[in-house]
């Protein structure tokens, strides 16, 4: 999947679809709609407020976060912020090591 679906800078469905289908050799159609339901199921267990943890590359986890003042950071007035609900991501210890060692490898380290 690496260097040729992340040319331009995104990992896309189409992408992650096309990896599935040389690698595993259902349809293209089969992988495009397995790609679909696992990101629907994602997102439906994230809207019903459920942790989803993916063993060796992270959690997705939503949080509420409360009403607070910030800034315009135009104006530099005060300024109300709604509280909101927000998804975070933390990178499991493999991941971090693996994007830790990919960046030690293409000497940026």
């Amino acid at each position: 999947m690496g260097a040729e679906a992340m040319k331009g800078g995104a990992l896309t469905r189409a992408d992650l679809a096309e990896t599935v289908h040389r690698e595993v050799g259902l349809t293209r159609q089969d992988c495009a709609d397995l790609v679909e339901r696992t990101l629907e199921l994602i997102a439906e267990s994230l809207q019903q407020g459920d942790v989803v943890k993916l063993s060796g590359f992270g959690v997705f986890q939503v949080r509420d976060k409360r009403a607070r003042m910030g800034r315009n950071p135009k104006t530099g007035e005060p300024a109300a912020i709604d509280p909101r609900r927000v998804i975070t991501f933390r990178a499991s210890q493999v991941m971090k090591a693996r994007v830790e060692d990919a960046h030690r490898l293409d000497g940026a380290g």
